[in-house]
């Protein structure tokens, strides 16, 4: 297991999110080991206003020491102002290998449950089993990033990040145990970063409840492809034509599709 850069505080925890399907979310980490290079949005924002100043420091991640407290402070505030809490929009609950920040995590997931609120949870790390044991609600949701089944393309874009299989592995598990589950395949990249079938990302994760599709951004490799507007547009229709056929709901990031 690896060890975390260090520990800060912060005087707030949960906030509502602007992102189109949150709600509230919190984030007990700053920065990410997986070190992604679409590149990351969250990243591209911390670096943006001065609280990350290089890549090094943004994969070296410090955990939020009294989370747990400002939980306990902001929660009997907040409780019926939301609907959900979801982690996280701008790190990783389960970042691979970093057992400390998985257990934050759990406590964290047990201590907003108790309060009668779901939390929805997205990780490209492994998803623990014990996600599955009662002391959890049954209406939280389990996710994982999947933008394709090469393990080239994971090491090249996704350096540090969980093998594809062992996160499609944890997923199934939950799924299994009568845990809802659901994938995000955001950001999907266009031909020329990778040739790849659609169709065969989909058909691995047929047994999820939700399907969240979204295109790359930030990137001049996929503005350099000339076909990339007719690319998604097309992507996103076989999306919600899969999510039709197998009764899954199916949710299209704006702007993902253009006229």
């Amino acid at each position: 297991m690896k060890s975390v850069a260090g520990y800060i505080q912060r005087k707030t925890m949960l906030y509502q999110t602007g992102v189109e399907y949150g709600d509230y979310t919190m984030n007990h980490v700053q920065g990410c080991a997986h070190g992604c290079l679409y590149p990351c949005y969250a990243y591209l924002m911390k670096k943006r206003f001065g609280q990350i100043k290089t890549y090094e420091d943004w994969i070296h991640p410090f955990i939020v020491s009294n989370t747990l407290e400002l939980l306990d402070k902001e929660l009997p505030r907040l409780k019926n102002k939301i609907k959900s809490v979801h982690l996280c929009f701008s790190t990783d609950p389960f970042m691979h290998e970093y057992d400390e920040i998985a257990q934050m995590s759990l406590a964290s997931i047990e201590k907003i449950n108790k309060f009668g609120i779901p939390c929805t949870v997205l990780t490209k790390g492994v998803l623990p089993k014990s996600l599955a044991d009662n002391k959890y609600r049954s209406d939280n949701e389990y996710g994982i990033t999947l933008v394709s089944l090469s393990e080239e393309y994971r090491i090249q874009y996704e350096p540090f990040a969980a093998p594809i299989a062992d996160r499609l592995a944890s997923l199934k598990i939950l799924h299994d145990s009568g845990a809802k589950t659901w994938v995000s395949i955001e950001p999907y990249p266009t031909p020329n970063i990778i040739t790849q079938s659609l169709l065969d990302i989909l058909n691995a994760v047929k047994f999820v409840d939700k399907i969240i599709f979204g295109r790359t951004n930030y990137c001049k490799m996929v503005t350099a492809y000339n076909e990339h507007n007719e690319f998604y547009n097309q992507c996103a229709q076989s999306v919600m034509d899969f999510c039709r056929q197998h009764h899954i709901h199916c949710h299209i990031k704006a702007k993902t599709m253009t006229p």
